[in-house]
């Protein structure tokens, strides 16, 4: 492999790597989402529900794979961004059909 192609490939690689390592930070986190809670299902019988949200971000960015955790967060971030739009202040995980998408119950529920 000649220099020039090496040198090409190692560009192309730390470009990928850094735009996956910075895929979080184009989230946006709305004013309020910070306030809308996730329960589980059996928590939110007296709460109305407001509909699902289905969320998803990118796993992988070319072949670099992102953190499961940083996909995770991500993802709920952009469902708390959902409540807030349906007028819910609680999340209720749901399916997961496949990695970096998901699925959220939306729930507006009594505040203590």
């Amino acid at each position: 492999m000649s220099f020039l192609m090496a040198r090409h490939v190692l560009l192309c690689t730390l470009s990928l790597g850094l735009l996956a390592s910075c895929a979080s930070d184009l989230i946006n986190v709305r004013p309020g989402s910070q306030r809308i809670v996730l329960l589980s299902s059996n928590q939110v019988s007296s709460c109305q529900f407001k509909g699902n949200t289905t969320v998803s971000v990118l796993a992988q960015m070319g072949f670099i794979s992102r953190s499961v955790d940083a996909i995770n967060a991500d993802l709920l971030q952009l469902a708390r961004n959902a409540a807030l739009d349906a007028g819910g202040n609680t999340l209720v995980p749901g399916d997961r059909p496949e990695l970096g998408k998901q699925i959220f119950g939306v729930y507006q529920c009594p505040t203590p």
